[in-house]
């Protein structure tokens, strides 16, 4: 299945266009166009992943404050593992 096209103009200054295009010739770009959607890709998945990184952190904040107020009940196993543990300590 062929994925749909779809158009993006943009107008700008004449100097500006000639800038980007040298810029584009001296990258090794074929075409303009070929220079702005890669750069445009590059800048957007950068922004995109900071974005996610900072949502993820803040994320992970609530998930630890959470743990950290909120901690579950230990098992059996772990109460038991406790217990015999602060007897060892208690007999040194």
């Amino acid at each position: 299945m062929e994925p749909s096209i779809a158009r993006f103009d943009t107008r700008l200054p004449k100097e500006q266009k000639e800038f980007f295009e040298y810029a584009a010739n001296l990258g090794g770009y074929r075409t303009l166009t070929e220079f702005v959607i890669v750069s445009v890709q590059s800048k957007a998945d950068e922004i995109i992943e900071k974005h996610r990184s900072i949502v993820s952190s803040k994320r992970d904040q609530e998930i630890f404050f959470d743990a950290i107020m909120t901690p579950p009940t230990p098992s059996e196993k772990l109460a038991s593992a406790a217990k015999k543990y602060n007897k060892l300590v208690k007999q040194k």
